[in-house]
């Protein structure tokens, strides 16, 4: 028998920040764009946050629509359909020890993908959603580079 497939070459996974309303889900559709099918993909706040419209507007400049996103935490998708992900990269220090916790119980690697907060950004609309496009350049350049050997054929 087969071992199962561990992160390396992940079947799910999870992105976590702090309230899954700007990187997480920023993160998700980026990587559900890269790979339609054959990955799942979901995110998860340590806690419950509001869809950011910086957000929304951001991805939607790459052809992403984020509107429809309903921010959640760990214990909520956990209850509607358990966290069974091979993979958790976490991009908040909140996320990443909530994540740490649940992988005592949780057969999950967790990676931590330090990523700033563009919600603490001061300035003019235009500065503003600057930091956010900084934000979601830096996870595209990070998924494109942890998951470019994903669905390639192996050997």
């Amino acid at each position: 028998m087969a071992a199962p497939p561990r992160a390396r070459d992940p079947q799910s996974v999870l992105f976590a920040c702090a309230m899954n309303s700007v990187r997480s889900p920023m993160a998700e559709s980026l990587l559900r764009h890269m790979f339609p099918q054959g990955l799942y993909v979901k995110s998860a706040g340590a806690r419950r946050g509001e869809l950011d419209p910086f957000a929304v507007s951001v991805m939607a400049e790459l052809g992403q629509d984020i509107s429809v996103h309903k921010p959640q935490t760990f214990e909520e998708l956990e209850d509607w359909e358990g966290l069974n992900f091979d993979l958790i990269i976490t991009l908040s220090p909140e996320a990443h020890h909530k994540a740490l916790e649940l992988t005592r119980t949780l057969a999950a690697d967790v990676e931590y993908w330090p990523t700033q907060d563009p919600t603490t950004i001061e300035g003019s609309r235009d500065q503003k959603l600057a930091a956010y496009r900084e934000v979601c350049d830096q996870l595209l350049m990070r998924i494109r580079r942890r998951f470019a050997k994903v669905g390639a054929a192996s050997g």
